[in-house]
């Protein structure tokens, strides 16, 4: 599949399915997928040359009935992507109008519980993420970049309505790379979430394209259930 990350994730849930090879060309405009695959990004051409390559066993996440290779957003970026113009749907945008949004009168928190190894954790949540494999979250502005794709963890990033002085104070310590204990911040990860809303529907972003997902919702992740073939140096 050429294209970019949400273009890639449908296809590669199909080829997990039915147990087949799957190769990433990317052709999108932020490729995260295919970076964290070792790819050149600026050269998809060359990434052709896994049809000649080796097989690396990666995992590949479902939320309901999608997939995404890389992670499904709920809340204030969500809403962004699901904005009729579709001017916010680049993440750089988006992500530089959340803080006012955050910050402003009008947001609106989304009330819900998450169910993690038996246990629930009700928030009140301006920012949901669910990442196939974890972030090294050192700064807001790309979410890091995942060390693994194989560890078999689906990891939740929620950023809380609390305060606005708590929020600028999260912000702050997102830019300087130190999210670990800040007020209004929590992750957790398992193999399997259940999402609970006071929504019956949930405006959602998957793999960055605009989604309505039903509530409650189920996060699974399949370890090394992604066969993705890659050329030679990048496998």
């Amino acid at each position: 599949m050429a294209g970019g990350d949400g273009s890639l994730a449908p296809v590669a849930g199909v080829v997990a399915e039915e147990d087949r090879a799957f190769v990433c060309i990317p052709f999108g405009t932020r490729n995260h997928f295919a970076r964290d695959l070792g790819l050149d990004v600026e050269d998809p051409i060359a990434a052709l040359a896994a049809f000649d390559g080796e097989e690396r066993l990666v995992d590949i996440g479902r939320a309901g009935e999608h997939w995404f290779v890389n992670n499904v957003s709920l809340g204030l970026y969500a809403s962004f992507v699901h904005e009729p113009a579709k001017k916010t749907r680049n993440r750089l945008v988006a992500l530089a109008r959340m803080l006012p949004a955050a910050l402003g009168r009008s947001r609106t928190p989304l009330d819900l519980s998450l169910v993690v190894e038996g246990r629930r954790e009700h928030r009140s949540a301006l920012i949901v993420l669910v990442a196939n494999n974890g972030y090294a979250m050192q700064n807001m502005a790309d979410l890091g970049r995942r060390e693994h794709l194989d560890e078999g963890r689906l990891h939740a990033y929620v950023i809380e309505a609390v305060s606005r002085r708590a929020l600028l104070g999260l912000f702050g310590r997102a830019v300087a790379g130190s999210l670990e204990r800040a007020d209004g911040w929590s992750e957790w990860e398992a193999q399997w979430f259940r999402l609970e809303a006071s929504r019956d529907h949930l405006h959602a972003a998957v793999d960055g394209e605009p989604v309505i997902l039903p509530a409650p919702l189920d996060f699974e992740i399949r370890q090394r259930g992604l066969r993705v073939l890659l050329p030679p140096p990048a496998a």
